[in-house]
């Protein structure tokens, strides 16, 4: 066979915003996925009934305001990374980032009692995290 006419697989560029945005999207995942997971140990369900909010203590609107919004921005990142000018989204993306890369890692922490599943999906959240902080770090100069 003649190598002009062997098919190969593009390679296609993918920009920084979209990267960014796909990230944040994973990440999201992962959230709602451990979440979900949380909810199968048994006595879970029933805490949550009688108003525990886990290591938190009991549940409030204030305690359940505060997690919306701390929830609220990567889930807003996932659009306002690919939406927002070039220079905004690489700062906002850099300040971000660590903040929930930190409070990821902090469940991690023996205070939490977390489960191996658990963890081991909040090891990948923290991973994200840093993939998220590099590639906002590395935005190429000619995405601008």
């Amino acid at each position: 066979m003649n190598n002009n006419t062997r098919s190969s697989i593009e390679n296609i560029r993918v920009s920084a915003p979209v990267k960014l945005s796909l990230l944040w999207a994973s990440l999201m995942s992962l959230y709602f996925y451990n979440d979900y997971l949380l909810l199968w140990i048994p006595g879970q369900i029933e805490g949550m009934s009688a108003g525990s909010f886990g290591p938190f203590g009991t549940v409030s609107d204030l305690k359940l305001l505060a997690a919306a919004a701390f929830m609220a921005i990567p889930g807003s990142m996932i659009f306002l990374s690919s939406t927002l000018p070039s220079s905004v989204s690489r700062w906002l993306n850099m300040i971000i980032g660590p903040i929930h890369g930190v409070a990821n890692a902090l469940t991690l922490l023996p205070v939490f009692a977390a489960p191996l599943f658990f963890k081991f999906i909040v090891s990948i959240e923290v991973l994200i995290t840093l993939l998220i902080i590099w590639t906002a770090a590395r935005w190429p100069k000619h995405d601008d």
